[in-house]
């Protein structure tokens, strides 16, 4: 039978603010992971010198900061940071 006691209330507002929290959270993190992708495209095709070695430790710094901003409560400052200064170094090395 069903339990209908007070301490065993519904908490269907809570969980869906708490997954939409999360769906925000990954929607964000894809979007910068996903740039990250793209500059380290723009490093493999079009720089001279290194371009593999530059492009596939920017993927994992990337993804790295990246994690840790998600789990540090989503203020994404470390990973857009990076993703600027990735960016930067690419096109100064084009």
């Amino acid at each position: 039978m069903a339990d209908h006691s007070p301490s065993h209330t519904p908490r269907g507002f809570e969980d869906h603010k708490e997954t939409y929290a999360g769906f925000l959270t990954g929607s964000i993190a894809l979007g910068i992971i996903c740039a990250y992708t793209l500059v380290a495209l723009v490093a493999f095709g079009f720089m001279d010198n290194f371009n593999v070695l530059v492009g596939f430790a920017g993927l994992i710094v990337g993804l790295i900061a990246t994690l840790i901003d998600a789990r540090a409560g989503g203020k994404w400052y470390l990973s857009g940071g990076l993703l600027v200064l990735f960016g930067l170094f690419v096109a100064i090395n084009l």
